[in-house]
């Protein structure tokens, strides 16, 4: 009952694939001018190597993780497979599998973009500046940026403008930005039902719902530390996720970049892609300002189905 379960997920999967592709190859054999019709076919080929790669780095993890959990033995996942046993070996030895918790081909990383003030060292008013990209948001992309490829994955980063205006609605997507630098990651947040970001007259802070505890960034005491919110949030087209973090200050957003140096390979035997919330305290050098300690403060939260 399970195999046939499975063979028609399988089944499933294929036809839909089928369908898409029919619908496209139509559209593209309708377009009347030949040369629109070889350029659009020429990026249509790109993105088909580009999702071709995405599946092979599925496969090959599936396969590590079949023969890491002893399900199969080498033998008996070629049979299943239609390939030889030094084939599985060979494609078995590819990348890190925790590598698909950060994406499967090249990972954009989208930092928001502010307007920045402040005051000047006679205490007047610094005149707005912008608009940029916080100095700690590049300085825990570049952390991000070491570790993705550490595991073999390709990444660039890109701006998301002043409104906080960013396209979620594709795969391989990080984004990094605070609730109050964009109305459309502010409302995302809100199908959050465990964690919460809100404002007082004192400052922003966190909130676990599911035990009432408040949690306020330790920067706004003085002191040399933050807390930073880090999930796995749906896109609003239905069809897919894409990872979030975002400090209560934006140092506390490298907060989650260190904790995951440390704890990749577990949380993606854990969570794979699925959906999650959690936060992430850290405490940084008041020197160098390098975050030198990080740590998870709340469960892995789940919604509910997800």
């Amino acid at each position: 009952m399970e195999q046939e379960r499975l063979d028609g997920d399988q089944l499933s999967l294929k036809e839909q694939l089928d369908v898409a592709f029919d619908v496209t190859l139509s559209q593209l054999k309708e377009l009347a001018d030949p040369l629109e019709r070889a350029k659009v076919a020429h990026g249509l080929v790109g993105r088909v190597q580009d999702y071709g790669n995405e599946f092979q780095v599925v496969r090959n993890e599936a396969m590590n993780e079949t023969l890491r959990v002893g399900t199969l033995n080498s033998t008996q996942l070629a049979a299943e497979l239609g390939i030889s046993k030094g084939r599985v070996s060979q494609l078995a030895k590819g990348a890190p599998p925790e590598r698909l918790f950060l994406g499967s081909g090249r990972v954009v990383v989208a930092l928001a973009e502010k307007l920045e003030d402040g005051k000047l060292q006679d205490g007047r008013n610094k005149p707005v500046q912008g608009p940029v990209i916080a100095t700690e948001d590049v300085q825990t992309y570049e952390r991000l940026r070491e570790l993705a490829e550490d595991v073999g994955l390709e990444i660039a980063f890109e701006r998301i403008p002043l409104g906080g205006n960013v396209r979620l609605n594709r795969n391989n997507l990080v984004v990094i930005c605070g609730p109050r630098l964009s109305s459309l990651i502010e409302q995302i947040l809100e199908s959050d039902p465990h964690l919460r970001f809100g404002k007082d007259a004192d400052s922003w802070y966190l909130t676990d719902r599911s035990t009432g505890e408040v949690y306020r960034s330790p920067m706004d005491q003085g002191e040399n530390g933050d807390i930073a919110y880090f999930g796995r949030l749906p896109r609003p087209d239905g069809q897919g996720t894409f990872l979030y973090i975002a400090g209560i200050h934006a140092r506390g957003s490298g907060g989650v970049v260190h904790w995951l140096n440390k704890e990749l390979a577990n949380v993606h035997r854990e969570l794979k892609a699925k959906r999650f919330s959690t936060l992430i305290s850290s405490r940084f050098d008041p020197e160098t300002l390098q975050i030198v300690e990080s740590r998870r403060i709340t469960p892995f939260y789940r919604p509910e189905g997800a």
